[in-house]
């Protein structure tokens, strides 16, 4: 690698780096998996509860999350 070589310490750095990590970048890449979906359940969750001020009854939010998340 050039980066490994460089006169710069930063470059030569990050260089290294990816030389260790070859491997488990190239599988990343290969691989790449999402979490957005999982966030945004999330996300709505919290918006579900924070707008009921704390439900009296779990099965409430519970119905609530389910009408509304899908």
């Amino acid at each position: 690698m050039r980066l490994k070589r460089s006169p710069f310490q930063t470059l030569n750095t990050l260089g290294n780096t990816l030389f260790k990590w070859k491997e488990e970048v190239a599988r990343m890449l290969r691989f790449t998996k999402n979490n957005g979906i999982t966030e945004g359940f999330h996300r709505k969750m919290k918006l579900i509860q924070r707008r009921a001020y704390g439900f009296k009854n779990f099965e409430n939010y519970r119905t609530r999350v389910r009408v509304l998340c899908g």
